[in-house]
This record gives structure tokens, C-alpha cells and sequence, in this order.
């Protein structure tokens, strides 16, 4: 079960080097969506990843990562027969360390025009996060770890249990470069070398 493998290693790596400012990965329990259930809170997940990833130019090369559902209790609220769902994305382009705060200033960029709340940032050039939260009752993750590998997560408040239907992915070959857990697609953009110049100076 190799595959299965690698998707524990991406989980790993997703929350190594975290070192969050006031936010974190995955779903909270500040309130219920009691008339949202798992499956549609989501597809939901998904759209705000697709539409994050798509807001991205020139665009990068993304997986989808392991899923989370899960069961939940909102202790506030004592909401029973509850959930949570995660959705994840790991790009595989290279992103280099001269562009990094650049590409997630592109998708902090998005998330404010989207109307989502931007609770904390972590500057870093290496490393650099992004955390917001949707009207929706969702949690927004990107963030820049190990070698440059950039993560994208959407998890839900509690919202009603019901059965979830894993979303497809590619398939895996174990022997690619993708294997690492890596990125390793280069972008003549995401990959240089250089900083991203500033509008005045032409570039995109």
C-alpha cells in the first residue's frame, strides 16, 4: 500500500514546519452549520480550492491531498450527529524562495476579494502561511513547507453528519518524481530564481 504511504507522508509534511501565527490547518468548533451535511459542505471545500488554484497566474500544476470526515461535537452549541470535513491540495510546481511570498500574496489577494477574513499571516521567505476564514464556516489554509512544498486546505465547521464520497484523484505511479512528496514540475515564472518585478517594470 504504497500509495497510502505517500498520502500519510504528505499529512506529515503538511504539518511539519507549521509554526502557526494564530491559525491552523483543518476545521474548529466555533459554531455549527447544522444545515449544511458533510457531503455538501464538501463539495463546497472543493469549489473554494479550484477556484483558489484556478486565481493563481500562470497557474501550477496541484493534487488533490488526503481527505478528512470525520465526526465532531461542538460543545458549545451541543450539536449531535455532527461532522467535519478537510479537502487538501499540494502543488507540485517548484515554487522558489525568491517567489514564495509572491504566490501566496497572489492567493491572499483572491481570498480578500472572495470576502474571506485573513486571521493570520506568517511571514516568511521560506515558509511563508496564509489562515482566513469563509462566511461559510470554513477554514483556509496555504502554506509553504519542507523544499518549497506548497499546501492548501479547506476544512468545515461542524455541519450535519451524513455519508461523504471520496473526490478521485490521479493516479499515483510510486516510481515518479511525485513520490517524494516533493515538488518538482518546473515554471519558467514560479521557479525563477529572481524576485517578481514590480508592475513598473513590466513583468506579471
Amino acid at each position: 500500500m504504497r500509495y497510502r504511504a505517500v498520502s500519510v507522508a504528505l499529512v506529515a509534511l503538511a504539518v511539519s514546519g507549521c509554526g502557526l501565527v494564530g491559525g491552523g490547518e483543518g476545521a474548529g468548533s466555533r459554531g455549527s452549520e447544522r444545515n449544511v451535511n458533510m457531503q455538501q459542505a464538501s463539495d463546497r471545500a472543493d469549489e473554494i480550492l479550484d477556484a483558489t488554484l484556478a486565481a493563481v497566474r500562470p497557474g501550477v500544476e496541484a493534487r488533490r491531498g488526503p481527505s478528512t470526515d470525520g465526526i465532531c461535537t461542538d460543545f458549545k452549541n451541543d450539536a449531535t450527529g455532527a461532522g467535519q470535513v478537510v479537502r487538501r491540495r499540494y502543488v507540485v510546481t517548484v515554487i522558489s524562495p525568491e517567489r514564495r511570498g509572491s504566490f501566496v500574496g497572489v492567493v491572499e489577494r483572491h481570498w480578500k476579494a472572495q470576502g474571506y477574513e485573513i486571521t493570520a499571516v506568517r511571514p516568511s521567505k521560506e515558509m511563508p502561511a496564509i489562515f482566513a476564514n469563509a462566511p461559510e464556516g470554513f477554514q483556509l489554509t496555504v502554506k509553504i513547507g519542507y523544499k518549497g512544498q506548497v499546501f492548501f486546505s479547506v476544512g468545515s465547521n461542524c455541519v450535519t453528519e451524513s455519508e461523504v464520497v471520496e473526490p478521485d484523484r490521479e493516479p499515483f505511479d510510486p516510481d515518479s518524481p511525485e513520490a517524494t512528496g516533493l515538488p518538482y514540475i518546473e515554471s519558467p515564472f514560479w521557479s525563477a530564481g529572481t524576485p517578481v518585478p514590480s508592475p513598473s517594470g513590466g513583468a506579471g
